[in-house]
């Protein structure tokens, strides 16, 4: 019975990706709903094995993250990072600091305040590298600037997590900054690994055999997120880092024979994310979800906007890297599951406030020039020229 429900589960979600395509839409809105529908709760529940679909989104988001990273160059890596940095810093104040002060304005502790802050903070890369891909924006101009925040998003969710969970048990401050220097260790380890032994990997990992190339890639990224993930430090920025240490023949041909399991695997991700959220708790957090929802939505679209400016990119671009940055996701999900014994309220806002920019995200990402556009003709000078 299991097989049959997993069956039309996927062949339900083959039909909404084909829906999406026709209307030019990404699919993922698609599959959050189809998640609520058929999760706990929804209008078809169903009794799919929670442990298998979990598994194939964590693997989800590890190979998005991945391809992601057979896109750049180490070179092009440096670069964002360095050019990023001050704007990350930006990007701390307007999305961190919101969802603390929302947390003290809602009653909660200073524990539930923070990991408040964390969830508006972080930008699904799930969600983002997806419609990247499904948008063909991967070359664009302003998506290294994407690229770099994300990044140092992930790379400083390696820092707030292991705090987060030393203040959470009560392991005391000493305990704290051991997992905060082992992470910092392991993430040290993997860039320069990537950085600067990716030829030498790529070398060990050819060869003429499609079939030995396909399980030696695909292991190599789960042991890497895995072990990452052990050390605290977010699966999909060792998984990316994989991706960035290939390249030449070897990433054309891991981009080749992963893109179809990147697919499969990235649709359970947002079929699973729908899954875990119950549509019944949404409904006294939505109107405080939607508030919170503009304000860090308007925040991280002008985190993208000045990311993309840094880097000389035109007015449509600096829109399009900021709608990129909207979707909240993964992380959000991971920072309320671990504070919920602290703030009871913080799951269902949490969900409420994830579905809506994971929902929202996508389009205002399809419609970024539009909508630009639209707002551009509408302007005083604009009009004037017109009347000229």
């Amino acid at each position: 019975m299991v097989l049959i429900e997993l069956g039309l589960v996927f062949v339900g979600m083959a039909l909404l990706a084909r829906l999406s395509s026709r209307v030019g839409l990404s699919p993922i809105p698609l599959y959050l709903v189809a998640g609520l529908a058929v999760g706990t709760g929804g209008l078809v529940p169903l009794d799919l094995s929670e442990e298998f679909i979990a598994l194939g989104a964590d693997i989800g988001v590890v190979l998005l993250l991945f391809m992601l990273g057979l896109e750049y160059t180490s070179a092009e890596l440096r670069g964002a990072l360095r050019d990023g940095l001050p704007v990350g810093l930006v990007n701390v104040g307007l999305n961190l600091v919101p969802g603390v002060l929302a947390g003290f304005a809602l009653g909660f502790s200073p524990l539930g305040a923070l990991a408040l802050g964390g969830i508006t903070y972080a930008t699904s890369s799930g969600v983002s590298a997806k419609v990247l891909t499904d948008l063909e924006r991967l070359g664009n101009r302003e998506t290294p600037a994407v690229l770099g925040i994300l990044v140092l998003e992930d790379l400083s969710m390696a820092i707030y997590l292991p705090v987060l969970v030393a203040l959470l048990v009560g392991t005391g401050v000493a305990q704290g900054v051991l997992s905060l220097a082992v992470a910092l260790l392991a993430v040290a380890i993997a860039l320069v690994l990537a950085l600067r032994y990716g030829e030498r990997i790529s070398s060990v990992i050819a060869s003429r055999s499609q079939e030995v190339v396909l399980l030696t890639v695909l292991g190599l990224i789960l042991v890497v997120a895995g072990i990452a993930e052990e050390l605290q430090v977010s699966s999909a920025v060792g998984a990316f880092l994989v991706g960035l240490a290939l390249s030449g023949g070897v990433a054309d041909r891991a981009r080749a024979l992963l893109g179809p399991l990147r697919d499969l695997f990235a649709a359970t991700f947002f079929l699973f994310f729908g899954l875990q959220i119950v549509p019944g708790t949404l409904l006294d957090m939505l109107g405080i979800a939607v508030a919170l929802a503009v304000v860090t939505g308007l925040t991280k679209i002008a985190t993208g906007w000045l990311a993309a400016t840094r880097l000389g990119v035109g007015r449509f671009g600096r829109w399009r890297a900021g709608a990129a940055l909207v979707p909240r996701g993964e992380f959000s999900i991971v920072v309320a599951g671990l504070a919920a014994g602290v703030e009871p309220d913080l799951s269902p806002l949490a969900a409420a406030y994830v579905l809506l920019l994971a929902f929202v995200g996508p389009v205002l990402m399809r419609f970024a020039d539009p909508i630009v556009s639209w707002v551009v003709d509408r302007t005083p000078g604009a009009r004037a020229a017109r009347g000229a």
